[in-house]
């Protein structure tokens, strides 16, 4: 979908064209993600509804993060594809990226994963999708992720239910800002859900909520630090319950945290009618920054409120949403993160092996070592044939308590954690390969690692079995 961007105060034919756009912008003369979050919902509601013939709604939308601004004048580019189909649901990837047709320039603004799921039939029945066909390496690799990310979705909604309910729940010391100031930034907004709002189910459109809810928090936002603050990230829409043409919507925002150069605000969305209960329809978490003059971000005064939640959130960003040569060699345990350490273990392997520009480097005995160099990280791929089964090989592989009888570089391994059903932690010992400083018999050093092993089946006929270890440690941080 290409979405021009206007500013409303400049002329357009006709007035109802002004006021169609007159959205658009915000005050730094900006696209607003609200209106930004509309058009993703749209285009990625028109890409599930062509694979699955029917009507769909939003059920969630994953973490997004927002790399660049888009200015007034400026051309947006929203794509939109399937990657995979469930039984009733489907995840969709959106691609947004910015054209600037007078510099010839384009950027990547931001990417995302929606959940749609279709209408139930009018017998009340629920509508099984078709499976999705698989014409690239590409398309196959995003396939089988979804599978992760759809693991990590369910989860990451129990971990913020458990931390809402918990006792433990700290509250810290502000700074600069009493805690009268702090509460004044609390908004309350309601909406009431007209026609235009919704869509050809008169349920409300998933974009418009989000939308609203992205106009309280940024209120809110703006009462903390007095400015124009510029939204950098949003953590995962979850849709818990539909609203219809009627409800008034009851939008409630509050700053939660403020860091050195970002705030955190947490966001409720709930519907009701004349008369009932009021509804939980959506939950999120957004963060600002505030921009200066040369468009870097402000100092802002230090607060804290709800300490344990800001660390869930910390590390489920610090892990998934860094790039591969950004992710150090071991990252902190605990069994909250241990679902976006699972998927960062997937993904960042079949994301390496996806790359096309694997250079052979050495071959003996009929192994073969590839390499691929990026910025500050050497990558190697060993392979060989063997004339045994898939399944027999593959679980060789990933049985590491029988490793060291075979492969020198295992000395000892043990199994720590089963973590569930596919996922394992071990500690091995191996030899460093090199002679222990001091040592006159130049015996080899030991090296002590906690792995964290995730073991992955084929998800189609004549897919790849996985394997998957990376290293972390043991230390709590945020």
């Amino acid at each position: 979908i290409w979405c021009p961007i206007y500013n409303p105060s400049e002329p357009h034919s006709g007035e109802d064209e002004s006021d169609r756009h007159a959205c658009h912008s915000n005050p730094r003369q900006e696209l607003s993600v609200g209106q930004l979050l509309k058009w993703m919902d749209s285009t990625a509601c028109l890409s599930a509804e062509r694979h699955a013939g029917r009507a769909c709604v939003t059920a969630s939308m994953d973490d997004i993060n927002f790399e660049h601004t888009i200015s007034v004048g400026q051309v947006v580019n929203i794509k939109a594809k399937v990657n995979r189909a469930f039984n009733t649901s489907m995840e969709v990837g959106i691609h947004v990226s910015c054209e600037d047709l007078f510099l010839d320039r384009h950027w990547r603004v931001c990417h995302a994963y929606a959940t749609f799921v279709t209408q139930r039939s009018k017998i009340g029945k629920k509508v099984m999708l078709k499976p999705l066909t698989l014409c690239s390496h590409t398309e196959q690799v995003e396939y089988s992720l979804a599978a992760e990310r759809r693991r990590v979705r369910m989860l990451h909604h129990d971990i913020i239910r458990d931390l809402l309910s918990s006792k433990s729940m700290e509250r810290g010391e502000t700074e600069g800002f009493s805690m009268r100031k702090i509460l004044l930034t609390k908004v309350e907004s309601v909406e009431l859900v007209l026609p235009p709002h919704a869509n050809h189910q008169v349920n409300t459109f998933g974009g418009q909520i989000m939308a609203w809810m992205v106009n309280v928090a940024t209120i809110a936002a703006s009462r903390l630090c007095q400015g124009h603050p510029t939204l950098r990230g949003i953590d995962m829409f979850k849709f818990r319950g539909p609203s219809q043409v009627g409800d008034r919507l009851l939008l409630r925002a509050i700053v939660n945290n403020a860091f050195k150069n970002s705030m955190e605000v947490g966001v409720r969305a709930e519907a009701y009618q004349e008369e009932g209960p009021n509804r939980h329809i959506n939950s999120a978490f957004m963060t600002f920054e505030v921009l200066d003059g040369n468009g870097k971000p402000s100092l802002l005064p230090r607060i804290r409120w709800s300490l344990n939640i800001s660390c869930v959130l910390y590390f489920r960003k610090y892990i998934i949403s860094r790039k591969q040569n950004e992710v150090p060699l071991s990252v902190p345990w605990d069994p909250t993160n241990q679902v976006y350490l699972s998927y960062n273990n997937v993904s960042a392997l079949k994301m390496l092996a996806a790359q096309n520009n694997w250079r052979l480097s050495s071959e003996k005995d009929k192994v073969r070592l590839y390499t691929v160099e990026r910025p500050s990280m050497l990558s190697y791929r060993v392979e060989s044939e063997v004339d045994v089964p898939a399944h027999r090989a593959f679980s060789l592989l990933s049985e590491l308590r029988a490793r060291n009888q075979w492969d020198s570089h295992y000395k000892e391994c043990e199994l720590i954690l089963r973590v569930d059903e596919d996922d394992f932690l071990y500690r091995v010992v191996s030899p460093s390969g090199l002679g222990a400083v001091g040592s006159p018999t130049g015996e080899k050093q030991l090296q002590d690692f906690i792995l964290l092993a995730s073991i992955r089946k084929p998800c189609a006929s004549g897919s790849a079995r996985n394997s998957i270890l990376s290293s972390f440690n043991g230390s709590k941080k945020c």
